[in-house]
């Protein structure tokens, strides 16, 4: 049975970011953690060794694989900031159309630094991955 790398631990966020070599890309972790629980209203949790995840959906696929996710999060990595939002919404690239510069992935949006971004777009980025989300994976 496949068992999923990234799930949810006791791990301290604030030690992780504390932990951030770079001093900006830890000032940056501090903003986008105020950002994320601002938004969402979650607790920032940690997912695997380096995931800043906020709210959790359970998925499974038409294939029988399974598992939890965080609905939205971040990652302070040594080349860029990982921004984790919803795979297959198709609202997300219009969104990102004012977002600011970045590069993006199948879910994750990569930026340099928070300057770089509009943070209200951020919000919005947000707000719509946690709602297309629980759409797609209502409770039940």
């Amino acid at each position: 049975m496949y068992e999923p790398k990234t799930k949810p631990t006791d791990s301290s966020v604030l030690e992780f970011i504390e932990n951030v070599d770079s001093p900006k890309k830890r000032e940056d972790a501090y903003k986008l953690l105020d950002i994320f629980t601002e938004t969402t209203g979650y607790e920032a949790t940690m997912w695997g060794p380096s995931i800043i995840g906020f709210g959790s959906y359970h998925y499974k696929y038409k294939t029988g694989h399974e598992g939890d996710a965080p609905l939205v999060g971040f990652s302070p990595r040594k080349a860029k900031i990982s921004l984790y939002f919803a795979t297959g919404d198709t609202k997300r690239d219009e969104l990102l159309k004012g977002f600011g510069k970045y590069t993006a992935g199948k879910a994750c949006v990569y930026i340099n630094k928070v300057d770089d971004i509009d943070t209200d777009v951020l919000k919005a980025l947000i707000n719509q991955s946690v709602r297309f989300l629980n759409e797609l994976y209502p409770n039940e």
